[in-house]
């Protein structure tokens, strides 16, 4: 089948197709400059404020599944096939205002409004979801919306009672229309675009992607764009040529085959969430202080590892855990520990043509101690200063095995190899953690930054050793909420 040269998607209630667009076009410059849809708007540029949320609906294996999506840093490219939802498509039953929309009204949830926007289609995800949320619901929903007037009392008591002005809206019930509609533009054509110097393509699957790779080895992989989306707006850097993939479904799929947990690489955060809490409940807090609601509905858990970043949140407790990577070249896999894939700063294990399918996680052992941590001077939607994961296997009081694995310590994520050697055959106490923590020093030298001075850190790290022991104990940091 000959490739696609154009995509489309809805936007509203029209179909939209587009030919003449590359890598670096962005979702938000089209909707305010093309479409002068002008209720999104640009505050961050950088997928960090949420004024410029909008819902990207997509069939899924669960059907038409609407995320909450930051406009500015969501490439063009990656709507084709799905239904863009801006504030202006809202509407009530009567054709007046929405229920989330009447809720902000009457409760004065709206300040200067250059946030408000953004705010409401956060809000409208949550309320197609949990129309009568909970307060902590609604708290998780707002993470990735900054509101420049701190005004969020008024706002969470209009979320609280959004679902008494109404539990439907036209969206809703033309749900089956709009799916129908998306469906019949599924032709399973690869697809391929370009503007100027600047070329895109999306696989028709992951075969496809194996092929393209191979012959283009040299191609940009491109899965939540959460990050490569920030080198178009803050570093104006152009993608010659890259390979879109967070539409291929085959890639989406977690799965339980009995002692191990697989997840595609391009399972979401927020996608993942429910399986990995369910196997992995030490997960819980950490998993929820990544990000916001509209990056973690984009993010990828494939993406997060391949950009190897030392400050990655996935790889530290991924690592702790025991997790192993399978990559694909072509038609041959390999697998490998998830630690071997980091071997310097900016450079993975991954070959030419190579991409991330899968991450495999053994589920614990049953006298296996887990813990996860992330500290960051915002609790919510921050990058770690120091990240970290535990697991220590301790049998009839003695630390017979232990996997310590750091991230913001060192040019890669790493095991603390030196600590884990001493807390090994050790008896599990407070003060064996402690001593254990001494010799964090032989295996890292981190650096000082915006975030955090190499003392902290360090001094950070060791201290969470000793948070451990406490928590493990049943006597949780006090200081967590302000961490």
């Amino acid at each position: 089948m000959a490739p696609r040269q154009m995509i489309r998607f809805l936007l509203n209630d029209r179909a939209v197709a587009l030919s003449d667009l590359g890598a670096n076009d962005m979702l938000l410059d089209h909707l305010r400059l093309d479409q002068r849809l002008r209720g999104t708007k640009e505050g961050c540029a950088e997928g960090d404020c949420g004024a410029c949320t909008v819902l990207v609906g997509r069939l899924g294996a669960e059907g038409l599944i609407y995320e909450p999506v930051n406009a500015c840093i969501r490439p063009l490219v990656t709507v084709d096939s799905c239904h863009v939802v801006t504030i202006e498509h809202l509407r009530g039953q009567d054709g007046g205002l929405h229920p989330v929309q009447r809720a902000m009204v009457d409760h004065h949830g709206s300040q200067c409004g250059f946030c408000t926007p953004g705010i409401v289609m956060a809000l409208y995800a949550l309320w197609m979801e949990r129309p009568h949320p909970t307060e902590s619901q609604i708290e998780r929903a707002l993470q990735g919306n900054l509101c420049r007037c701190t005004g969020y009392a008024p706002i969470i008591r209009a979320a609280l009672s959004m679902g008494d002005h109404g539990t439907t809206d036209p969206l809703l019930e033309e749900r089956e229309q709009v799916a129908e509609t998306l469906r019949g533009w599924q032709d399973g054509a690869r697809v391929e675009v370009a503007k100027g110097t600047s070329r895109a393509i999306l696989p028709a699957s992951v075969d496809d992607l194996a092929v393209i790779l191979l012959d283009h080895p040299d191609a940009r992989i491109v899965a939540g764009a959460t990050d490569v989306g920030l080198w178009v707006t803050k570093f104006l850097r152009d993608l010659p040529l890259a390979v879109f993939i967070s539409h291929l479904d085959e890639l989406r799929a977690i799965t339980d085959t009995g002692d191990t947990l697989a997840i595609g690489a391009l399972a979401s955060y927020e996608s993942a969430r429910a399986p990995l809490l369910a196997h992995f409940p030490h997960l819980a807090r950490y998993w929820d202080r990544i990000a916001g609601w509209q990056v973690r509905a984009m993010g990828t858990l494939g993406g997060n590892i391949a950009n190897g970043s030392p400050i990655g949140d996935t790889p530290p407790p991924f690592i702790a855990m025991g997790a192993r990577l399978v990559l694909r070249q072509g038609d041959t896999r390999r697998e490998m520990p998830l630690e071997d894939f980091f071997l310097d700063y900016g450079k993975q294990d991954r070959r030419a043509g190579e991409f991330v399918e899968t991450i495999l996680l053994p589920k614990p052992a049953p006298d296996t101690l887990h813990a996860a941590y992330k500290l960051s001077k915002r609790r919510d939607e921050d990058i770690s200063a120091v990240a970290a994961g535990f697991a220590l296997t301790v049998t009839d009081g003695t630390i017979r095995a232990a996997r310590l694995a750091f991230g913001g310590m060192a040019a890669t994520p790493k095991r603390a190899t030196h600590t884990e050697a001493a807390l090994t055959g050790q008896p599990f106490t407070l003060d064996t953690l402690q001593r254990a923590a001494k010799a964090l020093p032989q295996d890292f030298t981190p650096l000082s930054d915006m975030r955090a001075s190499a003392d902290y850190r360090m001094t950070a790290a060791q201290n969470l050793l000793t948070r451990f022991w406490h928590e493990t104990q049943g006597t949780p940091a006090t200081l967590e909420d302000a961490l």
